[in-house]
């Protein structure tokens, strides 16, 4: 994705079912399962730039001794920063003897990071600021170890005011600082009332307070409380947690819109919101990885207990394909195959544009993002080359006419060539003060390898994973791709023009955040049809006083007056900047959504593509940000 989005969280989780010693013994070290962790996370870096965050939780610690922890951090590299600190804290410690590393007990005492269980988190804030406030893990303290609660996750909900509402109708007083603190509250609430169910009743038959302690640790059902405590959640959500005396959860939404993981053996229990993660963390297979089933919640119990059960009864699955198309990491072996198709899929449109030309065409990528679907079009052109090469032999060899020149000819021309056009300048340091000057630096980002297009002669052909905003080709890619002088530049996406917002968990809230809808305004504009954009504002503004399931997509409207080559050669034009030294066209190809489809069979959710929202609460963040943007009011619209 050329264009910088905020986007995906990322979470991990590891419970170990050994006693520690167990993995000192084992694997020649008590803090197993941290570096564990911390594998996970990294692995998962891709998913979380503005913080991270970190907690452990130690079994059977004496009355008196903490055994809960968390360490967030917001700073630049914040996982490295956590990781590295802790592990600084813990080498000073055993140089001074305070630890002794052979003594898993000792390690326990001393070391906050030397447990059990261990939660991570990797940000990317799409709700809520960027402090170190709104870093996950989030956590809701208490005497009591059952009341003890920590959460993170990968989410949005789309009414956070509404359940806001519903937590003061109980008499709380709710901070309006994110829907993560909603959750925990939520789910703290319903936490607190059956842990006070079961001591009322054990209090009643006389038990001393370690046995009622202990007691509500066993009967305590977590999956009761997430039923509860998620009735009214509208949005995509994939959570972990974990509660004081041991219990833990990871429960993802009914329509499996946001991914998580889970592995277990009888060592361990892991889960991670990318299967790729839990296979190189544990050197698995694929198929030793499994889902979180959507609308279904895991649970291990303090005694290591497993049960995967509904929560919340699923609905048609609806799975983010922008987590194929580009969120997650492209090594796990099935998103590698769908983004080859994805890049596969549009070369009928690209051979179309270039008039089948492939002597006179150079194919290349960007970001590196791209590669993957450019390696499975490029595949895909030679196929189709192949193919017209032994139609063309045989249907000489039928007239007898096949000759050393017509094979030469035949093999030797027009085939696909691929260069690596554009390299990014990763580590460019922006230190210019003034704006313009900061621009002007930023367009360099990228570079070109010179020499790779005969000038004037070929078309240029470049993939793209999407295209948001379409900035970062106005200020910096066409222009530096002009550069080589081609006679057509054609940027092709693998995803379908970005239409509507995003509400459970990527930042595109802003509809003129989105080039295709700037580009239909535009049309709108051009064709004297106005009244329009006041006719879906009138019913934008009539809608969104109704529940969430009686609104509907109006903003549909405006897209449905011009086919979607209408509005791609409108985003050509858009984003083509002023190019003095060149005088060559830009064309712009997007991906269809039954290849999309086709390419992703098991990933369905495409409402930024569609508008087709997979909650009601989807329809009425579409209405709202319709109604920012005739009101000309910037922020996030959920």
């Amino acid at each position: 994705m050329s264009d910088p989005i905020q986007h995906e969280c990322g979470i991990a989780m590891v419970r170990l079912l050994k006693p520690l010693d167990y993995y000192r013994e084992k694997y020649g070290s008590p803090l197993y399962g941290f570096d564990k962790l911390f594998l996970l996370m990294e692995k998962q870096h891709n998913r979380g730039q503005d913080g991270a965050g970190i907690a452990s939780l130690k079994f059977d610690m004496p009355a008196g001794s903490p055994y809960m922890f968390r360490k967030r951090n917001v700073k630049v590299n914040a996982l490295d920063r956590i990781f590295r600190d802790a592990l600084k804290r813990y080498d000073r410690m055993v140089s001074k003897g305070t630890i002794n590393p052979q003594s898993t007990q000792s390690v326990k005492t001393h070391f906050e990071f030397g447990a059990e269980i261990y939660l991570g988190h990797l940000r990317y804030g799409t709700f809520g600021g960027y402090g170190t406030s709104a870093c996950h893990p989030f956590f809701r303290r208490n005497n009591w170890p059952t009341k003890n609660l920590i959460l993170a996750g990968n989410f949005n909900l789309t009414n956070t005011d509404e359940l806001n509402q519903m937590l003061i109708g109980i008499g709380q007083h709710p901070i309006f600082s994110s829907d993560t603190q909603t959750l925990l509250e939520q789910i703290g609430f319903d936490l607190d009332e059956d842990h006070d169910r079961i001591f009322n009743e054990l209090r009643d038959k006389g038990l001393s307070g370690e046995e009622i302690a202990q007691i509500i640790g066993e009967q305590l059902n977590p999956l009761e409380i997430l039923r509860r405590a998620s009735s009214k959640w509208d949005g995509g959500y994939a959570i972990a947690g974990m509660i004081g005396n041991g219990d833990i959860f990871a429960f993802r939404d009914p329509g499996g819109i946001r991914p998580i993981h889970y592995f277990r053996n009888d060592e361990v229990i892991a889960f991670a919101s990318e299967r790729v993660a839990l296979m190189t963390g544990f050197d698995l297979d694929a198929g030793q990885v499994n889902e979180v089933k959507p609308g279904h919640a895991v649970i291990v119990k303090r005694d290591g207990s497993f049960d995967q059960e509904v929560f919340k009864t699923p609905v048609r699955r609806t799975s983010c394909t922008f987590e194929r198309i580009y969120f997650s990491r492209g090594n796990d072996p099935e998103i590698y195959r769908e983004r080859k198709a994805l890049g596969a899929a549009l070369c009928d449109q690209i051979l179309e544009a270039i008039d089948h030309d492939l002597d006179h065409t150079v194919f290349s990528f960007v970001p590196n993002t791209a590669e993957i679907a450019y390696l499975g079009m490029l595949e895909r052109l030679r196929f189709i080359r192949r193919q017209q090469v032994k139609e063309q032999i045989l249907e000489a060899a039928k007239r007898e006419e096949v000759t050393e020149e017509l094979l030469d000819e035949l093999i030797l021309n027009n085939w696909p060539v691929g260069e690596k056009i554009a390299i990014k300048d990763i580590k460019l340091r922006t230190f210019i003060s003034q704006e313009k000057g900061r621009k002007e630096l930023v367009s360099h980002i990228y570079d070109i390898s010179y020499g790779t297009v005969r000038a004037g002669v070929d078309s240029l052909v470049c993939l793209d994973d999407s295209i948001v905003r379409g900035t970062t080709l106005r200020r910096s890619i066409l222009k530096m791709l002009s550069r080589l002088k081609p006679k057509k530049i054609i940027v092709v996406s693998t995803a379908p023009q970005i239409r509507y917002p995003d509400c459970y968990g990527i930042d595109m809230s802003e509809l003129n955040g989105f080039i295709a809808f700037e580009a239909a305004v535009a049309l709108v504009k051009e064709r004297g049809m106005e009244e329009l954009l006041t006719e879906v504002y009138e019913e934008c503004k009539r809608q969104f006083p109704l529940p969430a399931t009686e609104q509907t997509n109006v903003v549909s409207r405006i897209y449905d007056s011009f086919s979607p080559e209408e509005i791609s050669a409108k985003i050509a034009e858009l984003i083509t900047p002023p190019l003095p030294d060149w005088d060559g066209e830009v064309q712009l190809i997007y991906q269809g959504i039954q290849n999309l489809h086709k390419s992703l069979p098991n990933h369905s959710g495409d409402w930024y593509f569609t508008g087709k929202y997979p909650t009601p609460g989807g329809y009425r963040i579409l209405n709202k940000a319709y109604i920012n943007y005739f009101e000309k009011r910037t922020g996030r619209s959920y």
